[in-house]
């Protein structure tokens, strides 16, 4: 019988813990090892949003439909019980421009098969009492959904009975020729016949795409709680200028808040957030977290009776084209990486771990990920 082969996986985020998860599933006991701890990176640090309604129009929409399948088979099969909740997403203008926009973004949800609906202020307030002034109408987006990644991430560990090798950064690649052989950690040497490189902004430098991403920084807030057990209602809100961010090409100008807010099963709101290019700090500064709570606070009142118990950020790693690169390096042969997923790292990771597994186990898998091949960039060199 032939022995299974030796992979390493690094990091233990999301999308790393979901592609040892989809190996164990398949009879292989990767090696997972993290510089921190699971979770200690941008899947710690995120608003959870399982969300087609926020992705641009074209592929990425589309994979993000097949990421919030899985997310319900899994749940529905009782790996993701509990943990993902079934939720419409809001998307909120402020003006006639802004709603011009999202009427774009709705045809484009439309043609892709996504039930939404086009709301005039009195339809918004209907679905969500005390909107702001400032609402002039959105769109409903109704078969969203939402997850707390590091929940994910525990589920799975525990699911796979995967341990992980924490506080251990991989320091560079083993390789011999067009091949890895290991991997040279602060904990030492590991043999490996696959690594998977799913380390973020580390991605980059050990598998040589460090000028293909960028990171981009977000800060979030989290209020105490209104109604403890119940959310204070059933779906996120996300402004347009989120959307403009995330279309190539809109005319609405970006806005460096891309306000979302989330009511969370807690009965706390969650309230994100910045999109800061090139920083890598992990701090939050008072000037961003009022700017995100001026225009948070105008769009839905009620949240001047809250209060603010902790702020935070991330720092996630984003690709150039605003594509994440999945698959295959270019020029090592038994080398995968998957990163530049920036704020929909939490969406796309579980579908994203069960692709990887399968390109290494040489499986075919139905989603078209061709945009994603790494082979699109140009390495300057792994970290050997």
């Amino acid at each position: 019988m032939a022995q299974a082969p030796k992979v390493v996986v690094i990091g233990a985020g999301i999308v790393g813990v979901s592609v040892a998860y989809f190996l164990a599933r398949a009879g292989i006991r990767a090696v997972l090892i993290d510089s921190s701890s699971p979770s200690a990176g941008a899947t710690g640090s995120s608003d959870g949003a399982i969300s087609v309604a926020s992705k641009q129009p074209g592929m990425l929409m589309a994979f993000a439909q097949q990421a919030r399948g899985l997310y319900a088979r899994l749940s529905d099969e009782g790996v993701l019980a509990g943990l993902y909740q079934r939720r419409p997403t809001y998307l909120i203008a402020r003006s006639a421009e802004e709603m011009a926009l999202l009427e774009l973004h709705a045809s484009d949800l439309r043609s892709a098969g996504e039930a939404i609906e086009i709301a005039d202020r009195a339809g918004l307030v209907g679905q969500i009492l005390d909107l702001g002034e400032c609402v002039h109408g959105g769109v409903i987006v109704q078969n969203d959904g939402h997850a707390l990644g590091y929940q994910i991430t525990e589920r799975l560990l525990r699911l796979a009975e995967l341990d992980v090798l924490r506080n251990c950064a991989c320091q560079r690649l083993v390789r011999a020729e067009n091949k890895v052989t290991g991997i040279v950690t602060s904990q030492g040497e590991i043999a490996a016949d696959f690594v998977v490189v799913a380390a973020g902004l580390e991605s980059g430098r050990l598998c040589g795409f460090s000028k293909a991403i960028f990171p981009r920084k977000g800060q979030i807030i989290i209020t105490d709680s209104a109604r403890p057990g119940e959310a204070a209602f059933n779906g996120q809100v996300m402004a347009a200028t989120y959307i403009a961010a995330k279309r190539r090409g809109a005319k609405t100008p970006p806005s460096p808040i891309g306000l979302v807010i989330d009511p969370l099963l807690t009965g706390q709101f969650l309230i994100g957030g910045t999109r800061e290019d090139n920083r890598v700090d992990t701090g939050t500064d008072i000037g961003a977290i009022s700017a995100i709570l001026r225009e948070a606070i105008e769009l839905y009142p009620p949240l001047m009776t809250r209060r603010v118990i902790r702020t935070f950020s991330g720092v996630r790693s984003a690709s150039h084209d605003g594509i994440p690169i999945v698959g295959f390096h270019p020029e090592v042969d038994n080398l995968l990486i998957a990163t530049g997923f920036e704020g929909d790292g939490i969406c796309l990771g579980p579908l994203t771990g069960s692709i990887v597994a399968d390109l290494l186990l040489g499986r075919d898998h139905e989603v078209d990920i061709a945009a994603f091949d790494p082979t699109r960039l140009a390495p300057s060199g792994v970290a050997a």
